[in-house]
């Protein structure tokens, strides 16, 4: 199945590096790009987008409050977050907004495809020079929250194994191939998944069971 991205970046010369290395990839049909938030969503109103690679230092709205007013329009829309700065506040921010990846604007450029490819795919990504912050986050919350009995969400043994799964960054196919099960069988468990834990998608899976030490 082919995916129409959207590239979401002020400086032109980055916008144009971002369009050509996604440019020769089997899974991507058309690419989409903006210079602005606003722009952007007028693009992802308007056509099929699948995923937003959204820079955070965009002039007039931010990438946050974009990222936002993306996931409000279609919550199915992947967003990539590509910045140059990893500040604490961004991070957690960005991810509270529905953000799927972070990623730091020196990846490379062929790991930055596998890194959307996998995100279409289902998979939640940090760069590892953020993932500290993830789990600072989910273990100060965690901490600051009154002491409450264990709840229990039903998971059965196959779908805790699959949540810690999750949590590790698997996609939808790597978890089949893991586990060998077929793909649907795979997505059937992660939807029973996130009915059971209440929450929307797998990254707030991901941070619930570390928060609650679920896996």
């Amino acid at each position: 199945m082919k995916n129409n991205i959207l590239i979401i970046e002020d400086h032109e010369l980055t916008r144009f590096g971002l369009k050509t290395a996604f440019e020769g990839c089997d899974f991507i049909d058309k690419i989409y790009e903006a210079e602005s938030a606003e722009k952007g969503l007028e693009i992802a109103s308007a056509e099929d987008v699948n995923l937003i690679i959204m820079d955070l230092g965009l002039p007039g709205m931010n990438g946050i409050e974009a990222t936002k007013k993306v996931k409000s329009l279609n919550k199915d829309i992947k967003i990539v977050i590509l910045t140059s700065h990893n500040d604490e506040a961004e991070v957690i921010n960005s991810l509270k907004a529905g953000a799927n990846a972070y990623c730091s604007k020196e990846i490379n450029p062929k790991r930055l495809t596998q890194v959307v490819q996998s995100v279409l795919d289902g998979a939640a990504w940090f760069d590892p020079s953020i993932s500290h912050i993830v789990l600072e986050a989910a273990t100060k919350v965690q901490e600051n929250e009154p002491q409450k009995p264990e709840k229990n969400y039903g998971l059965t043994s196959r779908e805790t194994q699959i949540l810690k799964l999750i949590t590790e960054g698997y996609s939808n196919i790597e978890i089949a191939k893991e586990l060998f099960v077929s793909i649907n069988t795979t997505k059937a468990h992660v939807a029973s998944i996130l009915q059971k834990l209440e929450v929307d998608d797998r990254l707030q899976a991901a941070l619930k069971a570390l928060k609650e030490k679920l896996v």
